[in-house]
């Protein structure tokens, strides 16, 4: 018997504040149509003062379990990817296990930046595949209107808040790409690209917060040929081909890297779902958020392969295969 960690549900949340493209030409030299050309991106959600991740991961989290039609108190770990925590202790995850009443199981945070998401699937896909949990919720949420330079319109303009969630519940497969759940997972990270993609604050060096700081032309070129590269990684350990993949789930960063992969990968744009035009780069949400908008759209259905591939600073990057 081999056990598969299966899709039960998925949800998201975004928060009410929409800001389109045109609210940042009262304070930057941009444009709209410069925003949109280079990016993709058209408009974007940022959390309301006071609203925390926490607080916007719990709302996904509770989506996607009535999504599930299970109870906070089936669950038996929660894992939250974000490099945006309320605190620098205790974790996200904990406060999210609080929020939802639940008394029993485990949480803790990963952090791999816009890869955070693939980590924590990744982890939670081991922890089910060991016999350690039989259901869990991953959830990617962000606040990273909170790490802007708002003069730097090359970097203030790409990035929006928002949490998506997965509920995750240990099946029995036949091993196989037949079965539902995560068939593969490819990790990869490479520390001497660190100056590429930074925020410029932390505990043991300002005792700030810090602001991003991005190399963008640099980091395009690395990003695209990476994210293909794990990608097919993933494929090749599902034994599955291009040929075989319903909808590519990407990390939503910038449409051009998004539609240079899928040409890599050999696939046309149809198959890949997009989101970056309404919710720009929200980082470890960005991949929940898309499946989330993704199923509710009619495009994601039951026994779909989907490839979901993701980078952020470190470099840190991967790819997960998986039967929906």
């Amino acid at each position: 018997m081999t056990v598969r960690a299966v899709i039960k549900g998925v949800g998201h949340y975004l928060p009410e504040r929409v800001v389109p493209n045109a609210e940042f030409e009262a304070t930057l030299d941009t444009t709209d149509e410069w925003i949109r050309t280079r990016s993709g991106i058209e408009r974007r959600h940022f959390a309301a003062e006071g609203e925390t991740t926490s607080q916007m991961g719990a709302h996904a989290a509770r989506a996607a379990l009535k999504d599930a039609g299970i109870d906070a108190s089936d669950i038996d770990m929660v894992v939250v990817a974000t490099s945006t925590p309320d605190l620098t202790f205790p974790s996200v995850a904990t406060m999210i296990q609080k929020d939802l009443g639940m008394t029993k199981g485990f949480a803790f945070d990963v952090q791999a930046v816009c890869a955070g998401f693939i980590y924590a699937l990744s982890n939670a896909n081991a922890q089910i595949v060991s016999g350690q949990a039989k259901r869990v919720l991953v959830i990617g949420a962000e606040t990273f209107s909170r790490i802007m330079d708002w003069t730097d319109r090359s970097t203030c303009v790409l990035f929006g808040d928002g949490a998506g969630a997965l509920v995750l519940e240990a099946a029995e497969g036949t091993g196989t790409s037949e079965d539902r759940g995560i068939l593969s997972v490819d990790l990869n990270s490479d520390g001497t690209y660190r100056d590429m993609l930074y925020v410029d604050g932390g505990v043991s060096t300002t005792g700030t917060a810090g602001k991003l700081r991005m190399q963008g032309n640099p980091l395009f070129r690395q990003a695209v040929s990476k994210l293909a590269s794990t990608a097919e990684t993933a494929m090749e350990k599902a034994n599955i081909t291009s040929a075989d993949i319903d909808w590519v789930v990407p990390h939503q960063a910038n449409i051009r890297i998004i539609e240079g992969t899928a040409k890599k990968l050999g696939l046309s744009m149809d198959k890949v779902v997009v989101t970056v035009q309404d919710h720009g780069n929200t980082s470890a949400a960005s991949i929940p958020l898309a499946m989330s908008v993704g199923k509710a759209r009619g495009q994601i259905k039951q026994g779909d392969i989907c490839v979901a591939e993701a980078i952020g600073g470190g470099l840190a990057w991967g790819a997960v295969v998986l039967r929906w």
